[in-house]
């Protein structure tokens, strides 16, 4: 979803209470391709449009190593041989989310809310407000002070990116997300123009604090945010549980 300039300027970040529900289904994920999680949130949207699901889902999980377009991207903001991110076994995909090129490996934390926003009552503005202010929260809890910037979106150590934001709205229900770099290794995104911006850096929390943080540990930082942010109870449920709902099965990549 694409905002104008002077939409990051006027936007809110808080989000009102609705009415149409305040239980959540969680979802954790050890780890899963990215198509199969596109596939998974596809699904999901049309899912929660029919009301196969009485209450939104938010999925928190990694990825393995791929590098991602969004609706602005294209591989002029690939800075290496595509030849040489194939030999690496890394895919390159094309997707509907905002925004240019990205990268997505382990130890980022990924959080894709599948959310009525329609039923809520929150503007897609506000909503993405929100998205970047659960990454900033949970890095202040492990002593990271990350900041909105004034003119590009996801959160920031002063020149140097975090966390990214890209969202697509269906039949005004989300998906796509945020990615928070913590463990993550930064040198792909040294193969790239991140977001399509040259001359940015990307960091991580890692390398903030000098530590990898536990998993579990960002996971629950994560998690106590969105309920506060998102005012709503998250009941963790399984992956299995989902695609039962679905009528479908685990597929062998996703199980951990």
């Amino acid at each position: 979803m694409e905002l104008k300039r002077e939409e990051l300027k006027e936007e809110r970040y808080k989000l009102r209470p609705s009415r149409s529900g305040k239980r959540c289904y969680c979802v954790e994920i050890d780890l899963i391709g990215y198509r199969e999680a596109w596939d998974l949130q596809s699904k999901l949207v049309s899912a929660r449009k029919d009301r196969i699901f009485d209450r939104d889902i938010i999925l928190i999980l990694e990825h393995p190593p791929v590098f991602t377009l969004g609706r602005r991207g294209g591989l002029n903001n690939l800075k290496i041989p595509k030849a040489f991110v194939e030999r690496q076994g890394i895919e390159i995909i094309h997707v509907e989310r905002g925004g240019d090129i990205t990268y997505h490996g382990p130890g980022q934390l990924v959080v894709y809310p599948i959310m009525d926003l329609r039923s809520r009552g929150w503007k897609v503005v506000e909503f993405v407000g929100a998205l970047e202010e659960i990454m900033i929260r949970t890095a202040a809890d492990f002593g990271v002070s990350a900041e909105r910037n004034s003119t590009n979106r996801g959160v920031w150590i002063g020149s140097k990116k975090l966390g990214s934001v890209g969202i697509a709205v269906r039949h005004e229900v989300s998906f796509h997300g945020i990615a928070l770099n913590v463990n993550i290794s930064i040198e792909p995104f040294t193969w790239i123009n991140p977001c399509g911006l040259e001359m940015v850096q990307m960091t991580a929390m890692k390398d903030l604090i000098g530590r990898d943080i536990p998993r579990e540990d960002i996971q629950q930082s994560a998690s106590a945010h969105m309920q506060e942010i998102f005012h709503v109870a998250l009941e963790k449920v399984s992956l299995e549980f989902i695609y039962d709902r679905l009528g479908g099965t685990i597929r062998k990549s996703a199980e951990s």
